[in-house]
């Protein structure tokens, strides 16, 4: 028995020793990769999405499950991980040391890698007498989390629509929460903000029939100007069940940051692994459908990092890197 363990010990040892001399091991570095809560789209995609970083970039990518957009940039900032997923107005806020990072201040420590795919403002109702935005004085509205940045797309939306907190009832509730008070007449509407079609969404449609608000005209060329990170966007008709027309709305960007501090051919080679394997991330989450140079490049309200600037300039965009 001896014997044998001695001969396993030499044989640990002498792979060790190979894995050494002949970089046989997997990748040759390793970066932990925050996503969001286990339900949502973020941790479902940022898990293929590191798969393609190992695979490709040379990089062992650990997509964890965490608290989202906040809490990413935080970790990158105390260099927990070194990539992650945020909104792109939540990262603004963390840019600019504003809103949801007001208390904690300004985070210089990370820098964009792509913008991926358009998360949607999407305000929804049960009620029939509630056909805008402005129909919202009076009622109980679920905004989100205190602090989130679904709470903050929503003070946008109603502050330039001429309302307030003080004019709605608000319920700080999750997706599901929304779509289950909504189903039992706990609250009159809700805000949710993700890719179309929203599961959540979908379920009520499906089960009960929901009606979507626009926000058009020039509530959102308001919004538009005072808030550089939207873009218009519609939801085609047929999204959702029972969806006939388009809706008009706004958009921010679900958008891959990295650390300041990350090696530049190391970003390049992760911008790489999903920019050249777009059909085969599509094929494994539909979301890859939406990955394209142009939105990846969209971002400016905070730099991008070298090595992704390196990768777009090869593809004839040009990005900024510098800090202003």
């Amino acid at each position: 028995m001896r014997k044998i363990r001695k001969i396993g010990a030499c044989l640990v040892c002498v792979c060790l020793i190979l894995s050494t001399l002949t970089g046989c091991s997997q990748s040759s570095e390793r970066m932990m990769f925050g996503t969001g809560g286990t339900a949502g789209t973020y941790y479902s995609y940022g898990g293929i999405i590191a798969q393609y970083m190992t695979t490709y970039a040379d990089v062992k990518t650990v997509a964890v499950s965490t608290g989202g957009s906040k809490v990413n940039i935080q970790s990158i900032q105390d260099g927990d991980f070194q990539l992650g997923f945020t909104q792109s107005d939540v990262m603004t806020y963390g840019w600019n040391g504003t809103r949801a990072f007001e208390e904690d201040g300004a985070t210089h420590d990370f820098r964009v890698l792509a913008a991926l795919y358009a998360e949607t403002v999407q305000v929804i109702t049960m009620d029939d007498s509630i056909t805008s935005i402005e129909d919202l004085k009076g009622k109980s509205v679920s905004i989100g989390q205190a602090g989130s940045g679904v709470y903050f797309n929503a003070m946008d939306v109603l502050s330039a629509a001429g309302l307030d907190i003080d004019d709605i009832n608000p319920q700080y509730q999750s997706f599901e929460d929304s779509k289950e008070a909504l189903k039992d007449g706990k609250i009159d509407a809700a805000f949710i903000v993700s890719g179309a079609p929203t599961t959540a969404i979908t379920e009520l449609a499906t089960t009960n029939g929901v009606n979507l608000i626009n926000i058009d005209g020039d509530l959102q060329e308001k919004i538009l100007e005072e808030c550089p990170y939207y873009d218009p966007y519609v939801i085609p008709a047929g999204t959702y069940p029972g969806q006939d027309e388009d809706i008009q709305t706004i958009t921010v960007q679900a958008t891959l940051v990295v650390s300041a501090n990350a090696d530049e051919d190391t970003v390049y080679n992760l911008t790489a692994s999903i920019f050249d394997h777009i059909e085969d991330i599509t094929l494994e989450n539909a979301k890859g459908s939406e990955l394209s140079l142009e939105t990846a490049t969209s971002i400016t309200t905070v730099p991008y990092h070298a090595g992704a600037a390196k990768y777009f300039a090869e593809h004839g965009i040009t990005v900024n890197t510098e800090e202003n």
